[in-house]
Protein backbone atom coordinates (compact mmCIF):
# COMPACT_ATOMS: atom_id res chain seq x y z
CA UNK A 1 0.00 0.00 0.00
CA UNK A 2 0.88 3.57 -0.63
CA UNK A 3 2.11 5.28 2.30
CA UNK A 4 2.07 9.17 2.38
CA UNK A 5 3.94 11.15 5.53
CA UNK A 6 3.04 14.49 5.59
CA UNK A 7 0.01 16.47 6.96
CA UNK A 8 -2.82 17.79 4.44
CA UNK A 9 -1.98 21.36 5.15
CA UNK A 10 1.49 20.96 3.77
CA UNK A 11 2.74 19.79 0.46
CA UNK A 12 1.76 16.78 0.80
CA UNK A 13 -1.68 18.01 -0.42
CA UNK A 14 -0.79 17.60 -3.39
CA UNK A 15 -0.07 13.96 -3.21
CA UNK A 16 -3.40 13.06 -1.74
CA UNK A 17 -5.08 15.10 -4.37
CA UNK A 18 -3.42 12.76 -6.88
CA UNK A 19 -4.26 9.36 -4.98
CA UNK A 20 -7.70 10.62 -4.80
CA UNK A 21 -7.63 11.39 -8.59
CA UNK A 22 -5.96 7.65 -9.05
CA UNK A 23 -8.44 5.97 -6.81
CA UNK A 24 -5.58 4.29 -5.65
CA UNK A 25 -5.62 3.46 -1.62
CA UNK A 26 -3.61 4.74 0.41
CA UNK A 27 -2.22 5.20 4.10
CA UNK A 28 -1.99 8.99 5.84
CA UNK A 29 1.01 9.35 8.46
CA UNK A 30 0.13 12.81 9.26
CA UNK A 31 3.78 13.87 10.07
CA UNK A 32 3.78 17.92 11.34
CA UNK A 33 6.18 20.44 10.20
CA UNK A 34 8.47 20.93 12.98
CA UNK A 35 8.09 24.47 12.61
CA UNK A 36 4.82 24.54 14.45
CA UNK A 37 6.40 22.59 17.50
CA UNK A 38 7.21 24.46 20.27
CA UNK A 39 9.63 21.64 21.28
CA UNK A 40 9.65 19.20 18.52
CA UNK A 41 12.28 17.05 20.27
CA UNK A 42 10.39 16.21 23.17
CA UNK A 43 9.90 13.07 23.76
CA UNK A 44 6.17 13.37 24.18
CA UNK A 45 6.03 15.60 20.72
CA UNK A 46 3.49 14.42 17.84
CA UNK A 47 5.30 12.90 14.45
CA UNK A 48 7.45 15.74 13.27
CA UNK A 49 10.26 16.23 10.80
CA UNK A 50 12.60 16.17 12.95
CA UNK A 51 11.40 12.76 14.91
CA UNK A 52 14.22 10.28 14.33
CA UNK A 53 11.59 8.13 12.94
CA UNK A 54 10.83 10.36 9.97
CA UNK A 55 14.49 11.34 9.73
CA UNK A 56 15.21 7.61 8.54
CA UNK A 57 12.64 8.22 6.01
CA UNK A 58 13.31 11.68 4.88
CA UNK A 59 16.90 12.73 6.30
CA UNK A 60 16.31 16.11 4.64
CA UNK A 61 13.55 16.80 7.58
CA UNK A 62 10.66 17.95 4.96
CA UNK A 63 7.25 17.18 4.09
CA UNK A 64 5.85 14.57 2.30
CA UNK A 65 7.81 11.95 1.87
CA UNK A 66 6.18 8.66 0.38
CA UNK A 67 6.64 4.66 0.43
CA UNK A 68 5.32 3.01 -2.32
CA UNK A 69 6.77 -1.06 -1.63
CA UNK A 70 10.37 -0.62 -1.10
CA UNK A 71 10.86 2.63 -3.19
CA UNK A 72 11.42 5.66 -0.91
CA UNK A 73 10.73 9.08 -2.65
CA UNK A 74 10.68 12.25 -1.55
CA UNK A 75 9.48 15.84 -3.90
CA UNK A 76 5.95 16.64 -4.04
CA UNK A 77 5.94 17.13 -7.15
CA UNK A 78 8.41 14.16 -8.24
CA UNK A 79 5.95 11.97 -6.53
CA UNK A 80 2.98 12.97 -8.21
CA UNK A 81 5.08 12.48 -12.19
CA UNK A 82 6.05 9.07 -10.57
CA UNK A 83 2.74 8.13 -9.41
CA UNK A 84 1.38 9.15 -12.75
CA UNK A 85 3.73 6.99 -15.09
CA UNK A 86 2.87 4.22 -12.27
CA UNK A 87 -0.98 3.86 -12.63
CA UNK A 88 -1.24 5.01 -16.06
CA UNK A 89 -4.80 6.18 -16.98
CA UNK A 90 -5.92 9.88 -18.13
CA UNK A 91 -3.42 11.82 -16.12
CA UNK A 92 -0.42 10.24 -17.55
CA UNK A 93 1.24 10.62 -20.73
CA UNK A 94 -0.27 8.86 -23.52
CA UNK A 95 2.84 9.05 -25.64
CA UNK A 96 6.49 10.57 -25.08
CA UNK A 97 6.07 14.06 -26.50
CA UNK A 98 3.17 14.14 -24.17
CA UNK A 99 5.34 12.77 -20.95
CA UNK A 100 7.92 15.51 -21.81
CA UNK A 101 5.63 18.36 -22.12
CA UNK A 102 4.07 17.04 -17.88
CA UNK A 103 7.37 16.82 -17.32
CA UNK A 104 8.21 20.43 -18.66
CA UNK A 105 5.06 22.22 -16.83
CA UNK A 106 5.74 20.71 -13.71
CA UNK A 107 9.78 21.94 -13.94
CA UNK A 108 7.53 25.40 -14.85
CA UNK A 109 5.54 25.06 -11.66
CA UNK A 110 8.36 24.53 -9.62
CA UNK A 111 10.72 27.20 -11.13
CA UNK A 112 9.31 30.03 -12.42
CA UNK A 113 5.92 30.03 -10.19
CA UNK A 114 6.38 28.43 -6.30
CA UNK A 115 9.18 30.79 -5.42
CA UNK A 116 6.67 33.87 -5.76
CA UNK A 117 3.65 31.53 -4.63
CA UNK A 118 5.49 30.41 -1.73
CA UNK A 119 6.54 34.37 -0.45
CA UNK A 120 3.00 35.46 -0.81
CA UNK A 121 2.17 31.87 1.58
CA UNK A 122 4.87 33.07 4.25
CA UNK A 123 3.69 36.63 4.23
CA UNK A 124 0.13 35.91 5.13
CA UNK A 125 1.00 33.26 7.42
CA UNK A 126 2.75 35.70 9.46
CA UNK A 127 0.32 38.27 9.48
CA UNK A 128 2.01 40.46 7.46
CA UNK A 129 -0.06 41.43 4.37
CA UNK A 130 -0.86 44.62 5.38
CA UNK A 131 2.19 46.26 6.85
CA UNK A 132 4.62 48.23 4.50
CA UNK A 133 7.24 45.07 4.13
CA UNK A 134 4.24 42.76 3.64
CA UNK A 135 2.33 45.34 0.97
CA UNK A 136 6.13 45.49 -0.97
CA UNK A 137 6.36 41.97 -0.82
CA UNK A 138 3.27 41.17 -2.45
CA UNK A 139 3.73 43.63 -5.15
CA UNK A 140 7.23 41.81 -5.65
CA UNK A 141 5.35 38.76 -5.97
CA UNK A 142 2.76 39.61 -8.16
CA UNK A 143 5.38 41.36 -10.66
CA UNK A 144 7.29 38.53 -10.99
CA UNK A 145 4.73 35.97 -11.90
CA UNK A 146 2.65 38.06 -14.32
CA UNK A 147 5.53 36.86 -17.24
CA UNK A 148 4.35 33.11 -15.91
CA UNK A 149 0.94 33.74 -15.83
CA UNK A 150 1.01 35.93 -19.50
CA UNK A 151 2.53 32.76 -20.78
CA UNK A 152 0.20 30.03 -19.58
CA UNK A 153 -2.81 32.53 -20.14
CA UNK A 154 -1.60 31.82 -23.75
CA UNK A 155 -0.89 28.83 -23.69
CA UNK A 156 -4.32 27.97 -22.56
CA UNK A 157 -6.05 30.16 -25.13
CA UNK A 158 -7.41 27.43 -27.12
CA UNK A 159 -7.40 24.79 -24.99
CA UNK A 160 -8.67 23.89 -21.21
CA UNK A 161 -5.93 21.79 -19.87
CA UNK A 162 -2.25 22.52 -19.93
CA UNK A 163 -1.74 18.71 -22.25
CA UNK A 164 -3.13 16.28 -24.38
CA UNK A 165 -6.25 18.85 -23.76
CA UNK A 166 -7.26 16.33 -20.54
CA UNK A 167 -6.64 16.78 -16.84
CA UNK A 168 -3.26 15.36 -16.52
CA UNK A 169 -0.99 15.40 -13.60
CA UNK A 170 0.69 18.79 -15.24
CA UNK A 171 -2.59 20.32 -14.16
CA UNK A 172 -2.56 19.28 -10.85
CA UNK A 173 0.83 20.39 -9.94
CA UNK A 174 0.67 23.75 -11.55
CA UNK A 175 -2.70 24.34 -10.07
CA UNK A 176 -1.69 23.44 -6.26
CA UNK A 177 1.41 25.49 -6.58
CA UNK A 178 -0.48 28.62 -7.84
CA UNK A 179 -3.27 27.65 -5.18
CA UNK A 180 -0.79 29.71 -3.36
CA UNK A 181 -0.84 32.30 -5.25
CA UNK A 182 -5.16 32.94 -5.35
CA UNK A 183 -5.07 35.36 -2.54
CA UNK A 184 -4.04 37.68 -4.90
CA UNK A 185 -7.62 37.88 -7.17
CA UNK A 186 -6.50 41.16 -9.43
CA UNK A 187 -3.39 38.80 -10.87
CA UNK A 188 -6.01 35.99 -12.08
CA UNK A 189 -8.52 38.28 -12.97
CA UNK A 190 -6.01 39.55 -14.99
CA UNK A 191 -5.42 36.51 -16.62
CA UNK A 192 -9.36 34.70 -17.43
CA UNK A 193 -8.33 31.48 -19.15
CA UNK A 194 -6.13 30.88 -15.94
CA UNK A 195 -8.52 31.53 -13.96
CA UNK A 196 -11.23 29.48 -15.23
CA UNK A 197 -8.57 26.96 -15.88
CA UNK A 198 -7.64 26.75 -11.98
CA UNK A 199 -11.47 27.19 -11.22
CA UNK A 200 -12.12 23.99 -13.30
CA UNK A 201 -9.21 21.96 -11.80
CA UNK A 202 -10.46 22.83 -8.04
CA UNK A 203 -14.01 21.49 -8.89
CA UNK A 204 -13.36 18.12 -9.29
CA UNK A 205 -14.16 15.54 -6.62
CA UNK A 206 -10.52 14.62 -5.56
CA UNK A 207 -9.67 17.90 -5.32
CA UNK A 208 -12.60 18.64 -3.00
CA UNK A 209 -11.95 15.73 -0.85
CA UNK A 210 -8.36 16.10 -0.26
CA UNK A 211 -9.50 19.73 0.69
CA UNK A 212 -12.84 18.66 3.17
CA UNK A 213 -9.38 16.04 4.89
CA UNK A 214 -7.17 19.47 5.10
CA UNK A 215 -10.04 21.68 6.46
CA UNK A 216 -10.31 18.70 9.45
CA UNK A 217 -6.95 19.64 10.54
CA UNK A 218 -5.99 22.86 12.72
CA UNK A 219 -4.65 25.75 11.10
Amino acid sequence: MLTIYGVYRSRASRNYWMAEELGIEFKSVPALQARRLDNPLSPDAPLNTLSPEFLAVNPMAMIPSIKDGDLVMNESLAINLYLARKYGGPLAGKTVEEEGQLLMWTMWAATEVEPYSVALVRIYDNGLENSEAGKAGIAVACRSLKKPLDVLEQHLQNQDYIAGNRFTVADLNAAEVLRYAQTEQALFDSHPKVKAWIERCQSRAAYKAMQAARGKEPA
